[in-house]
């Protein structure tokens, strides 16, 4: 069955790879541009789609006094501004069902992609009121979820999408990130990509795949270094999209800079999933 659509410019399910890319959180209205502008001045050059992405409240940080982020009002705010300023589409995470309407309305009129966190994947409700704003909607697949259970989340929004009578198909897709693998460790079954492609189009979040959860005093920790054997391997294995989190000084980032990309390490990295990409579509 043919899944594809397109969010704004950016085609998911149609044969090209795009990238999602930004850093975990919104810093700054200043540092959110400043990665923007960078990240798309390397998008357009190797001619990648792209979304822009940086969440507005880290809901699920390990520790109470981390940084979560601006809130949902600024947040909103921030990423209208850079939607605008350059032509890009969105994404950004939601936590709650109330936080779907609020946030659609604060986003106003451009194209932005509801991200349900990887932990809420099964919150029937927070896929409901996801779908109940007509946003395209990327379902990160939970640590503890086998990749076959993931049919039941893009069900649920499929569902509701069809409920609302409104003759537009659901936009949702899928991000593999990791499954847990004893403590304080992920690892990647590239099985799962496949698997997952049965049920929509399928993003690797290559980032967030190589973090090592909680392991040290309550905060996160990483292995950025295998970030792009394991982007090479998921491009080769078959996905639709790419995610990235980068940030221009991981040692300093507020959030999750244990596992970011450098920003001075993504365009060679991309120019070698472009390839691999590709190497693979030519067969």
């Amino acid at each position: 069955m043919n899944h594809s659509f397109d969010i704004a410019s950016v085609p998911v399910g149609r044969g090209q790879l795009f990238l999602i890319a930004g850093p975990c959180v919104i810093e700054s209205e200043t540092h959110a541009r400043t990665m923007a502008d960078a990240i798309q001045r390397i998008a357009a050059d190797l001619g990648i789609p792209y979304i822009f992405k940086a969440s507005y409240d880290k809901a699920n940080r390990t520790s109470i006094r981390s940084f979560r982020g601006p809130g949902l009002v600024e947040g909103a705010r921030i990423l209208r501004a850079i939607a605008e300023s350059n032509g890009l589409p969105v994404l950004t995470d939601v936590h709650t069902p109330e936080d779907c309407l609020r946030l659609s309305k604060a986003l106003g009129p451009i194209e932005a992609v509801l991200q349900i966190p990887a932990f809420l994947c099964r919150q029937t409700d927070l896929l409901i009121a996801a779908a109940h704003t007509g946003r395209a909607i990327n379902v990160k697949k939970g640590q503890f979820v086998a990749p076959t259970d993931m049919q039941h989340a893009i069900l649920k929004v499929r569902d509701s999408v069809a409920a609302m009578n409104n003759g537009k198909p659901a936009r949702v897709f899928l991000t593999e990130r990791g499954a847990s693998f004893g403590y304080n460790n992920l690892v990647v079954d590239m099985r799962s990509l496949p698997i997952m492609r049965r049920y929509a189009p399928v993003v690797f979040d290559a980032t967030h795949s190589v973090q090592t959860p909680s392991a040290s005093n309550g905060v996160s920790g990483g292995q950025p270094e295998f970030i792009p054997v394991l982007a090479r391997a998921a491009v080769a294995a078959g996905i639709d999209g790419i995610f990235l989190e980068v940030h221009d000084d991981p040692a300093n980032a507020k959030s999750d800079g244990a596992n970011a990309l450098r920003l001075d390490k993504l365009k060679e990295l991309l120019e070698q999933l472009l390839a691999v990409h590709a190497a693979v579509s030519a067969k």
